[in-house]
């Protein structure tokens, strides 16, 4: 029997938007609901599909439905397992019914650690997803001194089997700026490599250390302003297996971060350190920079100088594509990065461009146009205006310090082609978060919020004064095409008529912690969502209270609308693969998905 996140490597599916895939599961699941019915839904892969459905109860099976063009049924009568046939298909894909109403999956944290951020990936090859896992012990932002316990990355089969472990070592400091690991199959052989920064010390899955084991590069002079830090030694970039965990090829991390006073500018508030603050901020991506396979990027620095290295892995080496450096000074290009960044053909090439905030960097690694925003926490690419040709670009900035006189709008919306300005908000002012999302169906296009100026349409126009309380998140869960809102192990939908927020689905364990540096399952940020099973709405995956297993929760609500497995869309499917990349955010799709003009 298939596993809950059945792939096949194998598969050449087309999507309606014109992507090849590597998915071919229908994904099917069966979840009691609270009612006590069991709602079933699985993939849609193709156009003009339609299945069987049949109820298995005490070992026989009856056809519920001999043509249901749907992917998602509510059965009341309930069943011990569903089997689904496509026509032709004489096996189909059959699922038990979930024992409770999320799927729970052990994990073996050591002491004192707890389960960050996850990714998923086909690792070994086998047809299905595998999770990795970060898990964290002590951290510290980079603003912040001491010192760190190591990261840790765990590979999990779906029941829990534990695969390999990664300890990336004392040289390599916890935090959210750090270790940014991308799971991907890089060279097109059907498993899923791991990738990331290592260092001196660091021990692959097969035990084996990378660099000098006896090096210890951790500034321990607790009077010194980099107290916990790692300013001086070597600096990788490792290719892991996704099978085995084994390292296959590490490779010099560049650029270095020497000199570490280089990485300072007019981001954020305009200032510079010599203490490691600025230079050890990292990003990281994957990209099919021409259009056909996929190339790795790995970033540093976002205030000032920021670097993008794109590396190619084919047939067991690593070589280097291009190198984006904008320098500094007066580089345009310089002070532009932020806390996150997207993939986007903007130009509709056939080619990605990587959106690092403020600036947008073309396929061939030249810059494709700047902003002049400077720094922000948070941005949305896409098609974010159906009435629009083309896609946008959404910023929200960091104005503080000396950079608040400059007068640079909070937010705004771009023409995400060529940077163009097509309105703002708010000059000057300081603004950290921001979300787009359709919320509201009165309205053409996304809404656009920030919890300081209202919420807005996707043209700027003032809907409201007040806005959702939910600023982080959001997620396509219940049967309509709005997007639902996520935070501290709620579901909730916007009710644009009494504007608030209405509670459909609470996972329980939830905390009411808002700090901005709190872990997962007492977060805002859950440690993924992703469209991972079932038909096209979105799961969340969490860690359990008490720390010992992940949990997957897919939505117990039917949908009339049918829309194909969300992973077929590169840009989502890219946005899934980056979304452990330091303040994470929700993946976002290529394509309009909303109630006005879009979904089918």
């Amino acid at each position: 029997m298939k596993g809950f996140l059945a792939v096949a490597a194998a598969c050449s599916v087309c999507s309606p938007w014109g992507r090849a895939s590597e998915f071919g599961g229908r994904a099917l699941v069966a979840l009691p609901t609270p009612e006590g019915r069991v709602m079933v839904n699985w993939r849609l892969l193709e156009a003009n599909e339609s299945f069987q459905l049949y109820r298995e109860k005490e070992g026989r099976l009856t056809l519920i439905e001999d043509e249901i063009t749907g992917t998602s049924f509510l059965d009341a009568a309930g069943a011990d397992a569903y089997l689904l046939k496509k026509e032709g298909d004489e096996t189909g894909e059959r699922a038990k019914v979930w024992e409770k109403p999320y799927l729970e999956i052990p994990i073996d944290p050591p002491v004192g650690y707890r389960a960050g951020d996850c990714s998923v990936g086909d690792l070994d090859g086998d047809g299905e997803w595998e999770l990795v896992v970060h898990l964290v012990g002590r951290a510290h932002d980079n603003s912040h001194e001491g010192i760190t316990t190591p990261p840790i990355l765990d590979a999990y089969e779906q029941d829990g089997t534990k695969l390999w472990r990664i300890d990336l070592g004392k040289n390599i400091r916890e935090g959210e700026h750090y270790t940014q690991f991308m799971v991907y199959d890089l060279d097109g052989d059907g498993k899923a490599e791991v990738a990331c920064k290592t260092a001196d010390g660091s021990r692959d899955g097969l035990g084996v250390v990378i660099g000098d084991a006896d090096a210890d590069w951790v500034v321990r002079d607790e009077k010194r302003k980099g107290y916990g830090r790692i300013l001086a030694g070597a600096e990788f970039l490792t290719i892991f297996d996704g099978a085995t965990g084994g390292a296959l090829k590490t490779v010099d991390y560049l650029p270095g971060r020497d000199p570490i006073d280089g990485w300072g500018g007019r981001g954020g508030n305009g200032g510079n350190d010599s203490y490691g603050n600025r230079c050890d901020r990292f990003l990281a991506c994957v990209a099919y920079l021409d259009g056909q396979r996929p190339s790795l990027v790995m970033c540093r620095g976002v205030y000032g100088r920021s670097v993008m290295v794109a590396w190619d892995w084919r047939e067991g080496q690593l070589t280097k594509r291009w190198v984006f450096d904008s320098q500094n000074g007066n580089n345009p290009y310089s002070g532009m990065g932020g806390h996150s960044l997207a993939v986007a053909d903007v130009d509709s090439d056939g080619k990605d461009e990587i959106v690092y905030q403020a600036m947008v960097v073309d396929d061939d690694g030249t810059g494709l146009f700047t902003t002049g925003r400077r720094h922000g926490d948070t941005l949305t690419v896409g098609d974010l205006n159906p009435q629009r040709k083309g896609m946008e670009l959404y910023l929200v900035t960091e104005n503080e310090g000396r950079t608040v006189a400059w007068k640079t709008p909070g937010a705004g919306l771009h023409c995400a082609r060529t940077g163009e300005v097509i309105w703002s908000h708010s000059p000057g002012v300081d603004l950290s978060v921001g979300l787009v999302a359709d919320i509201d169906p009165r309205h053409p296009g996304y809404e656009v919020w920030d919890g300081r100026s209202g919420l807005r349409t996707i043209t700027g126009e003032l809907i409201s004064k007040g806005s959702p309380r939910y600023q982080d998140w959001v997620i396509w869960w219940d049967g309509d095409l709005l997007r639902e809102l996520y935070g501290g192990g709620r579901v909730v939908k916007w009710d644009w008529k009494e504007e608030r927020e209405k509670v459909l689905f609470e996972t329980g364990g939830r905390s009411e912690d808002r700090r901005p540096n709190r872990w997962r399952w007492m977060s805002r940020w859950p440690n993924l969502t992703a469209d991972l099973i079932g038909d096209w709405r979105e799961e969340l995956l969490l860690a359990a209270p008490d720390g010992k297993s992940l949990r997957l929760y897919s939505t117990p609500i039917p949908s009339p609308h049918r829309i194909p497995h969300l992973m077929l869309d590169r840009q989502y499917r890219l946005s899934v693969v980056l979304q452990n990349v330091v303040y994470n955010k929700a993946p976002q799709v290529g394509f309009y998905l909303g109630e006005k003009n879009g979904g089918s």
